[in-house]
């Protein structure tokens, strides 16, 4: 997809599932399981989605899934499938991992940011370590003392490659890469979650990250579990999906299992998926 300098394309870098009940908080499994059924240990399918954008000189990866490396305890509870396939994914889009020249990390939640790294030996090496990696500063703080509650999200052995290997930038508030590529910042899923807003041509493509992980989440009271702060993800991700609606932005669902993409509709008292986007 073209905007304006930038260049956007898709790309897909595995499989795994998260318990349903988790993923849609206080939703009835009667109402989410017509929407995402779930398999027999309650988990629904999901995928690691990132988005690659190129222009202004920048080739830039947004998050970066799971990766590899995983024992069979974390492949049994999370049913990770092709985790470790980002380097061919992005290979088969034309994208060289050696061209990456910014990596763009919404969080460190082991399913947005472990794939900066790929084992190597008993330790691991960084994926594309020509690239600089940027994390908010809240984010990072936070990922390197979670409370008791998220800790489990976090692996600190391969975040702490990026300081050790000099890749890391750190960013305060919201902030821009270059023109047309805005970094907007959101608390409630866990704070500093940092989510690009892509413009050019007359569209926005917005990366919802886990402000909306999934085409299923839009209306309000649909949000996760995992939300360190509930009430104010949900009020983050209502004001962005009105303002989505009212402008026509496209927004781009990092774990949907089907679209890629969508623009939103008014349906009744919530705003519902609208019409499907490729990218």
């Amino acid at each position: 997809m073209k905007l304006g300098e930038w260049e956007l394309q898709s790309c897909e870098n595995g499989k795994f599932g998260l318990d349903g009940g988790a993923m849609f908080g206080v939703v009835p499994k009667t109402m989410w399981e017509k929407l995402l059924p779930a398999d027999d240990a309650n988990r629904i399918p999901m995928v690691m989605r990132n988005l690659v954008a190129r222009g202004h000189g920048k080739t830039v990866l947004i998050d970066a899934g799971a990766g590899g490396g995983y024992g069979d305890k974390l492949n049994d509870i999370y049913a990770f499938n092709g985790t470790d396939a980002l380097p061919g994914a992005l290979e088969a889009i034309g994208v060289a991992p050696a061209g990456i020249t910014d990596v763009v990390l919404t969080h460190l939640h082991f399913d947005h940011g472990a794939g900066i790294v790929a084992p190597d030996g008993d330790g691991w090496k960084l994926q594309f370590p020509q690239a600089v990696h940027h994390v908010h500063s809240a984010q990072y703080k936070h990922a390197l003392n979670p409370n008791p509650r998220d800790r489990a999200s976090y692996f600190k052995d391969r975040i702490d490659i990026m300081e050790k290997e000099k890749v890391l930038e750190l960013h305060d508030g919201a902030w821009s890469l270059c023109p047309g590529f805005d970094v907007l910042i959101f608390n409630g899923h866990t704070p500093g979650q940092q989510l690009p807003r892509i413009s050019g041509g007359g569209e926005v493509v917005f990366y919802c990250g886990d402000l909306v992980p999934t085409q299923h989440h839009i209306p309000d009271p649909y949000i996760m579990a995992y939300d360190l702060d509930p009430v104010l993800a949900m009020k983050e991700k209502a004001e962005t999906v009105e303002l989505a609606h009212r402008e026509g932005w496209i927004l781009f669902f990092e774990h949907d299992p089907h679209v890629t993409a969508c623009r939103v509709e008014s349906k009744g008292k919530y705003l519902g998926p609208g019409e499907v986007v490729a990218i």
